[in-house]
């Protein structure tokens, strides 16, 4: 645990000082490369996310697929699989986070994001399949006969100089794979059952790593399948449950997007400290969970469209141009407004601080209102429910990183504690020598368990089961992202040091997804976003530099208009039955 914490915490400081001060907030240069590529790639491909949506439906329909082209899936596969690691926890507890810190206005900022994203995604997907290796077969079932991504076309299209940047990305991202796609998928799942089962962590992680062992041990054929089915299902029942929320709450929707807007450039004061405020806070909690949600820049989605049956690098493109779409302006979207329709965004929640639980941190609250991460105090004092030190240098007891004003010993937060909260043994102890494992307070909550509880109140009016469906999209959103990253993953690995490495790394995975169901929330979400800031780099790099191939081949993809031969003879072989 220690270690971790630790590099955590190195990771933390030193992607802090990749960026610039503005107004006395950090500005990470992660977010100006993600936007800059993000515009760049727009322009260079004459806004491509809008002229070509329409053609990315068709393909994405399989009306122009082939399957005797090479490849291991379909394009929808291929697009279910990619969804299935992008569609996810992002979209439940990374919108809830980015609103938590940055206020209704960080949606707007994801929707930027995304936009701009549909570009990104286009461009390193045609690269992946252009660049791709296929072979003709392969001599396991865990294995795969295709292996792309950004590795491959780095060092195949910038050349053999810069094999050291596609190994340094494929390291990188092979790390990425063990904490993003998978210890934060576990450890949402098992915090989610925790909270509402009271199942301990530990438990939740056993089941979830035995069903991502028994589908990643089948290789792409049975992950594609599997996430075929995942993919559309779960996204029904969570975007039906968000649409009668909205449906419920119809004359207030358009007062939610005004908020929405208002707040992206002019941000107030939320619950979560007057740091919320501040512009840049808005914008770069929505451009992080934004790129968290759709991934577009970080390169992981292209390894799965790589695999897709094709010889048209562009069909593929396009149907990657659907994701950031589908997953950040549908989905996040759906998630933004229940929290904003039902006001649990901004309110503190009736919550059992459980003085030894993952959610429990230690901030420091400045003059203006700032919350910021302190040294874990060996003890507090409490006086009449109270922080008896209130100078921003003392250590306060805080509830997902949000101060708490005041500690009470009964769940109906009648009778204020007053003693020591000893931070060693866990306990809140008094005078009188009684101890307490755990205090009730109004806090906020974050992360899946707000997308939970705006679920819980917004179906009220048709019952106490709303939050139930969280728990099911939970479930089924890590297990599929889990189950689409170890193939990431192993690609890295398939990259590094040859086929006989992929089965030892989906071993490690499933290990790791157990460990990341038991170590604390903010853990494993910090150090995913220490990764995910440095993987980008090299990525992005080589989607400038190659920019200009992508153009090349989109022009001449849509002169030949390769799909009219394909659709004649998909029309042909499902008449034949063959299809």
């Amino acid at each position: 645990m220690e270690f971790f914490q630790w590099l955590t915490d190195i990771g933390t400081r030193y992607v802090a000082e990749l960026g610039f001060e503005v107004n006395g907030e950090t500005v990470p240069f992660m977010v100006l490369l993600l936007l800059g590529t993000g515009v760049f790639l727009t322009l260079r491909l004459g806004f491509i996310q809008i002229r070509r949506l329409g053609h990315g439906l068709k393909v994405t329909t399989g009306a122009y697929d082939d399957p005797d082209e090479p490849g291991d899936v379909s394009h929808f596969q291929a697009l279910t699989t990619a969804l299935s690691a992008t569609v996810g926890i992002g979209n439940i507890a990374g919108v809830a986070i980015a609103i938590h810190w940055g206020g209704p206005g960080a949606l707007f900022w994801m929707w930027v994001t995304a936009f701009l994203g549909m570009a990104t995604k286009y461009t390193e997907v045609t690269l992946a399949q252009k660049y791709r290796d296929v072979e003709e077969t392969h001599g396991h079932a865990w294995d795969s006969t295709v292996s792309g991504g950004p590795m491959y076309y780095i060092e195949k299209g910038l050349g053999k100089n810069w094999k050291w940047m596609a190994v340094i990305f494929a390291t990188l991202l092979g790390i990425t794979g063990f904490l993003t796609g998978n210890a934060i998928q576990a450890n949402t799942v098992a915090d989610t059952m925790l909270n509402t089962f009271g199942i301990p962590v530990w438990a939740t992680g056993l089941l979830t790593s035995a069903i991502v062992a028994a589908v990643i041990l089948g290789g792409i054929s049975r992950i594609g399948k599997v996430t075929a089915v995942l993919a559309p299902l779960m996204a029904a029942i969570y975007v039906a449950g968000a649409m009668v929320i909205i449906t419920l709450n119809i004359g207030d929707v358009m007062p939610a997007f005004g908020l929405i807007f208002s707040e992206a450039f002019n941000p107030t004061s939320g619950v979560a400290g007057t740091g919320v405020g501040a512009f840049l806070v808005t914008l770069m909690w929505g451009v992080r969970r934004g790129l968290f949600s759709n991934e577009a820049g970080q390169g992981s989605a292209p390894i799965a469209h790589a695999a897709a049956k094709t010889d048209e690098p562009v069909s593929e493109g396009v149907v990657a141009l659907l994701e950031p779409f589908i997953d950040t302006i549908v989905i996040c979207t759906m998630t933004g407004l229940v929290i904003i329709l039902t006001g649990v965004w901004n309110e503190r929640i009736p919550t059992e601080i459980v003085l030894g639980g993952g959610d429990l941190t230690y901030v420091q609250v400045d003059e203006n209102g700032h919350h910021g991460a302190a040294e874990t105090p060996p003890e507090i004092r409490i006086d009449g429910g109270r922080h008896l030190d209130l100078s921003p240098e003392a250590a306060r007891v805080a509830w997902h990183d949000v101060a708490i004003e005041e500690f009470f010993v009964d769940p109906e937060m009648t009778i204020p504690f007053t003693g020591t909260i000893d931070v060693e043994s866990s306990l809140a102890m008094t005078a009188e020598g009684e101890s307490y494992p755990s205090l009730w307070a109004a806090a906020v909550e974050s992360g899946a368990p707000l997308t939970q509880e705006g679920f819980r109140r917004g179906l009220a009016p048709v019952g106490d089961w709303g939050h139930y469906i969280i728990v099911l999209a939970v479930l089924l959103f890590a297990i599929s992202t889990a189950i689409s990253w170890s193939y990431y993953g192993d690609r890295c690995a398939n990259y590094l040091f040859g086929s006989a490495a992929v089965l030892p790394y989906k071993v490690a995975f499933v290990i790791m997804h157990f460990v990341g169901a038991v170590l604390p929330l903010a853990v494993i979400w910090n150090l995913g976003d220490v990764f995910l800031a440095v993987v980008i780099v090299p990525n992005l790099i080589a989607l400038i530099l190659l920019s200009g191939q992508v153009a090349r081949e989109t022009k001449s993809y849509f002169e030949r208009e390769p799909w009219r031969e394909n659709e004649i003879k998909h029309k042909r072989l499902k008449e034949s039955g063959r299809l």
